[in-house]
């Protein structure tokens, strides 16, 4: 168990929880990669209110993320940006094709890295591989729970699932 030790320097607890834009290097979303996000604003299907006290805030646009992570040629990180859709930041990956994509950022992703996606891809952050060729005792995420499917586990910030036994 963590424990936090008081120092009259550091700020309190209460005010630890604002998220810090120091892994944010890029500033502006890619936009082939934006989608229109409509308001529902708590109304049913025939636009009547049902949930009251909704409504507001900025306009917010989606961005589209690649859960499935196909495209098997190597990919650099762009550039991570936050995400007003998920607690998570995002990454845009460039392939050598001239594709972009977004996908979750990983903690410890960096502008530059080349990442790979494949049974063949090295033990490395931001790499997507199958879990048969990952070693037991690794801490992953985006998990798949059918092939083809898509990342449907462990996708929120700072979430980590550790691989246990095959």
């Amino acid at each position: 168990m963590a424990t936090f030790k008081y120092n009259p320097t550091t700020p309190s607890r209460r005010h630890m929880s604002a998220p810090s834009f120091e892994e944010v290097t890029k500033f502006e979303p890619e936009k082939s990669l934006l989608a229109t996000k409509k308001k529902n604003a708590g109304r049913n299907s025939y636009g009547k209110i049902t949930v009251r006290h909704k409504g507001g805030g900025n306009r917010q646009k989606y961005r589209l993320i690649d859960f499935k992570r196909q495209n098997s040629s190597p990919a650099t990180v762009v550039g991570v940006e936050y995400d007003p859709n998920r607690t998570a930041y995002i990454a845009l990956l460039q392939h050598e094709d001239g594709k972009k994509n977004y996908v979750i950022a990983t903690a410890g992703l960096r502008d530059g890295d080349v990442i790979y996606s494949g049974a063949d891809a090295d033990i490395k952050v931001g790499n997507t591989l199958p879990i048969e060729n990952i070693p037991v005792g690794t801490f992953i995420n985006n998990i798949e729970l059918y092939p083809g499917k898509g990342a449907q586990l462990v996708r929120s910030a700072g979430a980590a699932a550790q691989l246990m036994a095959k």
